[in-house]
């Protein structure tokens, strides 16, 4: 008896522990995604200024979709190369939504397809800016309230919850 007793002591007090780690977990992740954001953005805003080099990867030169892959490799997390597999990653999100951290997507010069990709900085409810290395001034942030990227908008993704 005395056994059982020990047993279901036991039992007990390991399923309660293990109940409160996952609140504890659920607390932690969060917090180490919004670390995790934050270390994104600045590696992409640390190569303000740098070329733009079509595949580039490097502070030699970066294409879109390469200073956004390079950004997250940073954290670890894998990433497509090309901005139109990027778009598959994540949860499309509405633009009311959009958060520091998520990717946006354009469909640049009439394409039918997605062919441009950002790092939101900043974003409220009438304007996002984002990072992102354009073909004419490199590495650069831009506003969705140029007429430009207002016309190419495309999605949002959210790759970090």
């Amino acid at each position: 008896m005395k056994k059982l007793l020990v047993l279901l002591f036991s039992a007990l007090l390991f399923a309660s522990c293990k109940s409160s780690s996952t609140v504890v977990d659920k607390k932690e992740s969060k917090r180490e995604n919004k670390y995790a954001v934050k270390h994104l953005v600045d590696v992409a805003t640390d190569n303000l200024g740098v070329r733009y080099k079509a595949g580039g990867t490097t502070k030699s030169g970066f294409d879109c979709s390469g200073l956004v892959y390079t950004a997250f490799q940073t954290e670890n997390i894998s990433m497509p190369r090309s901005s139109y597999e990027q778009s598959k990653i994540g949860k499309i999100i509405q633009f009311k939504d959009a958060q520091k951290g998520d990717l946006i997507f354009f469909k640049t010069n009439r394409s039918k397809q997605i062919n441009h990709v950002g790092l939101i900085t900043e974003a409220n409810s009438n304007e996002i800016k984002f990072v992102h290395s354009s073909t004419s001034k490199g590495v650069i942030i831009s506003s969705t309230k140029e007429a430009y990227y207002q016309n190419s908008f495309a999605q949002i993704n959210r790759v970090l919850e």
